[in-house]
């Protein structure tokens, strides 16, 4: 691999079914051993739940307030400055409970692609 400046385009921003805002900062063949992007959640909304197969998951809270649910866990608040561990194959999902915009970072080991991601939304509830 070679240095490389990626440039933030915040015009790359789009919205998923999860029901977030996503911006990838990193993700690419050129550099398959992780993934970042900058998540956005408007207030009052909850993503789905959702796991991923074989990619560990951090989310780097950068601003706003949500609560985090993690499998099985308590559910939990998360602020700016907080970092969420979360291992394959872990249901979860976040909701901004704050009255801005939440905004982290998800950092995915390997890269995040489509196929690890699944949608438990329907199996949970």
């Amino acid at each position: 691999m070679k240095p490389l400046i990626k440039k933030y385009r915040p015009d790359e921003e789009y919205f998923t079914e999860e029901r977030c805002y996503i911006t990838e900062l990193s993700n690419s063949d050129y550099d398959p051993e992780v993934s970042i992007a900058r998540a956005r959640v408007r207030p009052g909304v909850t993503t789905r739940w959702h796991r991923l197969v074989g990619t560990t998951e951090r989310y780097s809270i950068i601003s706003g307030k949500g609560l985090i649910e993690l499998d099985e866990h308590e559910p939990q608040e998360v602020k700016a400055g907080d970092t969420v561990l979360i291992p394959p194959m872990c249901g979860q999902r976040i909701t901004n409970v704050g009255s801005e915009d939440l905004v982290f970072l998800a950092i995915c080991t390997p890269r995040f692609t489509n196929e690890v991601y699944q949608d438990i939304d329907d199996i949970s509830e």
